[in-house]
């Protein structure tokens, strides 16, 4: 499986790609992988400022529902606008194509991100 070292990740399999003050957020390769094929994402949020941990959508596969957690404190910028038309691209291309929200980060990053090594070693690979 595939962990990119210059993104962090969270015990909750997303992942963040800080670009100054803002994160880019999307779901693990591992993450994808256990869902199965995701047929649905869903995301309400955009415009609102949500805390870490705070719930900003779900995403639907064929056998189950799972939300989707902030990694990171701040306001919801852009939802990405081909997961509508494309829900399949979270499976595809989970850390590039298949990203989900861009966030700019309003508080100081939280000290529980794990590296990819990490976060590896959390999903036993």
């Amino acid at each position: 499986m595939d962990f990119p070292q210059e993104l962090k990740y969270t015990k909750d399999h997303e992942w963040v790609k800080i670009d100054g003050d803002v994160a880019t957020i999307g779901i693990t390769e591992f993450a994808a992988g256990e869902l199965g094929d995701i047929v649905y994402v869903e995301v309400e949020t955009t415009g609102e400022t949500l805390d870490t941990n705070a719930v900003f959508g779900s995403v639907e596969a064929v056998k189950t529902v799972s939300d989707l957690f902030m990694p990171v404190t701040g306001e919801i910028l852009e939802v990405n606008p081909d997961l509508e038309d494309s829900p399949e691209l979270v499976n595809e291309s989970p850390y590039e194509k298949g990203w989900m929200i861009k966030v700019k980060i309003t508080e100081e990053l939280p000290s529980d991100l794990l590296s990819a090594a990490e976060y590896a070693e959390l999903v036993g690979e």
